[in-house]
């Protein structure tokens, strides 16, 4: 166990420091690991392209990565959501957190909730995973791309630039901005990202001996497993995480893992869904049915032509 601080590393923005101080706090009280806090700037963080011309995927999380493989921290904190599914050589996923709230949040001016948004309205996201899901509910209403940190987006109500924007609800949690939510979608009519809400801790393989007997104490292995779930859809579509897929599991009182996943094009107009569970009592381990049940559900949407959806969406067809 290290006497000197252990570096974590995060990115710069409100919500990041936040959730990064959250989980040096908890490791500190669950292991007396002292944590420091080593602030790094991601691409993600600079550039003021949209996400989907980024790919998404990696903008947020290579610069930790980097920083990691160079030695400059001994771990790093991302938000689970904008973890690639492809394994970074050198590094392994040490701990995801407990999940906290998956769900999508509206915040509308005048307290409005989305059924009562007029026809028109504009709705400011930065994800096509929500504009798509969103258009299917509300084709009338018009989505609108947006970036910056929380507090950003928020200011685009206040200050009537538009009529609401969509966020994370754990996110709007861990910066003290629950009082802007005027609306809460329930994961059947809009399916979370996969991993939404949860947290990774990430350090290099080679020091996973000796720093994994402490990470260990932040891990949430029924999380663990209901992410795995998820991310396996999104690896088997071959869908970044700006792709239009949402998808979400939990374990059911029964002891079974349900999966249930979607995929839907931008304008609402295609959508593929699916839904399916596990007895994790017939597997060896439950991250190795949680895969399973990813792997089995990603295929059946595939046969209904999700990943035809995918690649429209990649291609700018959809966006």
């Amino acid at each position: 166990m290290p006497t000197t601080p252990a570096r974590l590393g995060t990115r710069r923005s409100t919500m990041a420091t936040s959730q990064s101080q959250r989980v040096a706090d908890t490791l500190t009280a669950r292991t007396g690991v002292p944590v420091e806090l080593v602030l790094i700037t991601s691409f993600g963080d600079v550039t003021r392209a949209h996400l989907t011309q980024l790919g998404g995927t990696g903008v947020f999380v290579n610069a930790l990565r980097d920083a990691l493989l160079a030695g400059d921290i001994e771990f790093a904190v991302h938000s689970l959501k904008d973890l690639p599914t492809a394994p970074a050589d050198g590094l392994t996923l040490a701990a995801v957190t407990e999940r906290d709230d998956p769900r999508d949040a509206l915040c509308a001016r005048d307290g409005l909730k989305f059924a009562d948004l007029p026809p028109g309205s504009t709705v400011g996201t930065g994800s096509p995973r929500r504009v798509a899901q969103l258009a299917a509910l509300r084709p009338d209403l018009r989505y609108v791309p947006i970036r910056g940190n929380a507090e950003t987006r928020l200011g685009k109500v206040s200050s009537a630039e538009l009529d609401a924007v969509v966020l994370a609800r754990a996110g709007l949690g861990r910066v003290g901005r629950l009082g802007d939510v005027t609306d809460v979608f329930e994961v059947d009519q809009v399916l979370p990202a996969p991993g939404q809400g949860a947290l990774a801790v990430e350090c290099r393989e080679a020091d996973a001996r000796d720093t994994l007997s402490w990470l260990a104490a932040v891990d949430h292995p029924p999380t663990r497993a209901a992410v795995t779930a998820e991310r396996v859809v999104l690896a088997e579509l071959e869908a970044g995480c700006a792709a239009p897929v949402g998808a979400h599991a939990e374990f059911t009182a029964d002891g079974r893992l349900r999966l249930r996943a979607a995929v839907v094009a931008t304008d609402g107009t295609r959508a593929v869904r699916g839904e399916r569970a596990v007895a994790v009592a017939d597997f060896p381990d439950t991250v190795q049915a949680a895969a399973a049940l990813g792997r089995g559900l990603a295929h059946e949407m595939i046969q209904g032509g999700a990943d035809r959806i995918v690649a429209d969406a990649a291609e700018g067809k959809e966006i």
